[in-house]
């Protein structure tokens, strides 16, 4: 079975950024005499876009705001955060995006957060003549866990749910591409691990190792054909 693109989440998976949402969501969270631990970010926040936390903050904690109003703070201090900083990227990121788009695949970035996290990791990174699709929270109404994101790559790739494979690292990202028909390989971080993968085609430990199975499972085939 060959595939002709790569398809990469962008938060936990090509970037280390829940570190850094867990800061920003404090800071906004302060004025409200609330913070949060590492093991609650982890158990209940990680991975899940800003507009669905924003909803369970309010109701979990009593926080006299409308979610609206407070899901546009964060973003507002999430982009003071890009407009001097990106976000780390993951170990072995730059190899793999390297070696997979040397290898003839279209690479693209779908994301559920919004699209100024990508724009300033491609950028700071000289990574954007390398994707040849981006999709964002921003391009449509139902971020992940809903398959919308990868539905909308698809048909601007114009390809197949089967041409592609998908990298994620939490379980409402894995569902999307699971529900798009993409099959998903699944990096667990951290702030994930606590996560259900079980609809991950492979569990791997690290971008690399998913990079050798993309090689070996879906490139090998058509190279010996």
């Amino acid at each position: 079975m060959s595939i002709q693109a790569v398809l990469f989440d962008h938060d936990g998976t090509l970037v280390n950024s829940e570190p850094v949402h867990l800061e920003l969501w404090n800071t906004v969270l302060k004025t409200y005499g609330v913070q949060l631990t590492e093991q609650q970010y982890k158990d209940l926040y990680a991975g899940v876009p800003t507009p669905a936390n924003a909803v369970d903050l309010v109701n979990r904690f009593g926080i006299p705001a409308d979610a609206v109003a407070l899901a546009k703070a964060k973003n507002l201090q999430t982009a003071k955060y890009l407009e001097q900083n990106s976000f780390p990227l993951m170990p072995g990121v730059i190899q793999t995006v390297s070696s997979l788009h040397q290898s003839g695949l279209k690479l693209g970035v779908v994301t559920g957060a919004s699209a100024n996290g990508v724009r300033a990791t491609l950028g700071a990174n000289q990574l954007e003549s390398l994707f040849s699709v981006t999709v964002s929270g921003d391009d449509v109404m139902r971020s992940k866990p809903e398959p919308d994101c990868y539905l909308l790559t698809l048909e601007r790739l114009s390809l197949k749910p089967e041409d592609c494979v998908a990298i994620e690292d939490t379980e409402h990202g894995l569902r999307a591409a699971a529900l798009a028909g993409i099959a998903c390989l699944a990096i667990p971080t951290e702030m994930t691990r606590n996560h259900d993968f079980s609809l991950a085609t492979a569990v791997l430990p690290n971008m690399n190792a998913a990079c050798e199975y993309i090689q070996k499972r879906y490139l090998a085939p058509a190279l010996e054909a």
